[in-house]
């Protein structure tokens, strides 16, 4: 999900509409969505929990190498060989917001 708050452009029909919604009820709400996006990110990611999965390795950053699986969820991983650009199965064994952590 990604979640963004309306800003009037001058020039628009939008930013001439009476009744703007106040800047902090804006933020209270992107927090909120943010909050039950991380959530619910979570949740997905925990049903890969034990399963083996596809990815392509990108990057190595801080110690650990992330790629992506191929529906695009991110992972990370700890191997002492250089993985970049090479596709590779790993097992699914903890569920971040924003990541999996696989074993490999």
């Amino acid at each position: 999900m990604h979640v963004f708050k309306y800003s009037p452009r001058k020039g628009t029909k939008a930013a001439e509409m009476k009744k703007q919604i106040d800047g902090k009820i804006k933020e209270e709400r992107s927090q909120k969505l943010i909050e039950l996006s991380d959530t619910n990110e979570k949740e997905y990611n925990k049903t890969y929990l034990g399963k083996q999965v596809e990815i392509l390795w990108e990057e190595e950053k801080n110690g650990y190498h992330q790629g992506h699986t191929k529906n695009y969820i991110l992972v990370k991983g700890k191997k002492q060989e250089p993985l970049e650009n090479q596709i590779t199965k790993a097992t699914c064994i903890k569920a971040e917001n924003n990541y999996i952590m696989v074993e490999m």
